[in-house]
């Protein structure tokens, strides 16, 4: 595949991607592994929808904005609450990266990554779907599709890059990663094209995230955090 551009890594172009199920954009080739799995989980039983695909920069700027605001919901990795307003700036911006990515370093900038969800078993519950792990374990409606996913994705070059929680992002049984350009993606990216990308941007909370970006890149976005304490 032709290297992805500056501007395509960092989510400020997506003209290279194709529209799938009406709204989600991805690489033309995780597409096409997509739609193969799809398929393989449907004679299953398992009604493999996508919630998430490509997201711009633009979108996940706004989405940081407002939880640096206190205008979006903190939460805790055990799902709780906390008050923005009573948080350091160092700890907000973890609490936000527990959940949420930075601008500019989310994989869902990149066309490899995706959030699925089991659409007829989640409407069939009656429930509100908020994307949340209890829904993939024990009985929750995706708790079946999050188990065939675990045996089956690596067929059609899948991983999950938050299996599990390592100290940087809270684990998330429903994002998965198309490895092979992932991996290349990872190889190309650039922290001085980030740096300078935030800082045009000017987010909320530009000064305590310039001195982590680094540590954050590699805590979050290739989610190789350390668990201390």
């Amino acid at each position: 595949m032709k290297p992805l551009t500056r501007s395509q890594i960092l989510g400020l172009d997506s003209s290279h991607l194709i529209k799938i199920e009406d709204q989600h954009l991805l690489l033309d080739e995780v597409a096409d592994a997509y739609q193969r799995m799809q398929t393989a989980a449907k004679s299953e039983g398992h009604d493999l929808r996508l919630v998430s695909s490509y997201r711009s920069f633009e979108r996940q700027c706004l989405i940081w904005n407002k939880k640096w605001q206190g205008l979006l919901p903190l939460n805790t990795l055990e799902g709780t609450t906390v008050d923005a307003k009573l948080l350091s700036d160092h700890d907000k911006l973890h609490a936000i990266l527990l959940w949420s990515a930075l601008p500019g370093a989310s994989r869902h900038h990149w066309g490899t990554d995706i959030d699925v969800f089991d659409k007829q078993k989640v409407e069939f519950s009656g429930q509100k779907f908020e994307l949340v792990t209890g829904e993939y374990e024990t009985d929750g409606p995706c708790s079946a599709l999050a188990h065939w996913l675990e045996g089956n994705i690596q067929d059609f070059g899948f991983s999950f890059p938050y299996a599990c929680y390592t100290g940087g992002v809270a684990r998330e049984p429903w994002h998965l990663s198309y490895r092979a350009i992932a991996d290349q993606i990872e190889k190309q990216y650039s922290l001085s094209a980030l740096r300078e990308q935030l800082i045009e941007a000017q987010i909320e909370g530009i000064d305590t995230v310039l001195p982590e970006l680094d540590s954050i890149y590699q805590r979050y976005t290739l989610n190789k955090g350390i668990i201390t304490g």
